[in-house]
């Protein structure tokens, strides 16, 4: 019996080169790789000060196969706008136009550019790499570090609570804002690629558990991201226009279970634990308020 050969299905091109600067083991790394391969080669990337700027090269190189622009820190939605309306008026409509940015040039230092984008709807997608720290220089705390993490500017535990970035944008009323993990890849892919079909302001808060600064062991990333979903601490969920709530996780395991794989909360004692388990459960109950 004669078999007819066929040819495997073309691969996804590579976005993202080998050789390039990230940790070993580098969530943020596999993240980006994930993200840039479904938007494709039609993209070009903006990125701010961050581990990803490291990552993807000082210009003019560059281990990304797309077009890079770095702008600085408090920038980039700024430079996405421009680069989108540049773009569209060459008639290049189709080409997606990204931020690839951390935590402390989105939470922090690059908020009032992006909330401004948002209140003009501009057309790109921000994605935010959030390891919860201004991880590169030294791991100082940001307005994303949680509550009672032990950080470079914090030695005795963060005294604050997490800033609500989705929420806040929400709040913008922009077509769409999720959460995603790489530890749950079909649903990062998915809403990636709902994202990109999409038009207007859409944004991805993605975490990034940092090896050195959160204290995790070389291949605990994406174990410790799978931690942060089924605990509760980064439940995945999206929203559509600012109202329509969609969650993709469950809440199964106790804090304890994710706060004891990272250096960054050996100091906490049992009350300190019990109390963050209370804000996990009242941030839980209200996600699925909103939700119904």
């Amino acid at each position: 019996m004669l078999t007819t050969l066929t040819n495997p299905p073309t691969a996804e091109p590579a976005m993202l080169c080998s050789g390039h600067a990230a940790c070993p083991g580098c969530i943020d790394a596999l993240a980006a790789r994930h993200v840039l391969s479904v938007l494709g080669p039609d993209t070009v990337a903006v990125i701010p000060p961050s581990c990803m700027a490291i990552i993807a090269g000082p210009q003019p190189f560059s281990s990304l196969r797309i077009p890079v622009y770095q702008p600085t820190l408090e920038a980039s939605a700024a430079a996405a706008s421009g680069l989108r309306r540049a773009l569209n008026a060459t008639g290049r409509q189709a080409t997606q136009v990204v931020v690839l940015a951390g935590d402390g040039g989105t939470y922090d230092i690059g908020f009032q550019c992006l909330s401004s984008a948002a209140e003009r709807n501009e057309d790109f997608i921000y994605v935010c790499l959030d390891n919860e720290g201004y991880m590169n220089t030294g791991a100082q705390k940001s307005s994303s570090t949680p509550h009672l993490a032990r950080t470079g500017s914090t030695p005795a535990g963060k005294a604050t609570r997490k800033k609500n970035l989705v929420e806040i944008m929400a709040v913008h009323g922009i077509p769409y804002v999720a959460t995603a993990s790489v530890s749950h890849l079909a649903d990062l892919r998915r809403k990636v690629a709902k994202a990109k079909a999409m038009h207007g302001l859409r944004l991805l808060n993605l975490l990034i558990p940092c090896l050195d600064g959160w204290g995790l062991a070389d291949d605990a990333g994406l174990s410790t991201a799978r931690l942060a979903v089924d605990s509760g601490a980064f439940p995945l969920y999206e929203v559509e226009n600012g109202v329509h709530y969609t969650i993709q996780s469950g809440k199964t395991l106790p804090i304890a279970d994710y706060l004891a794989v990272q250096r960054r909360y050996h100091h906490l004692q049992p009350a300190q634990v019990d109390e963050l388990q209370a804000e996990i459960d009242e941030g839980w109950a209200r996600l699925q308020r909103r939700a119904t």
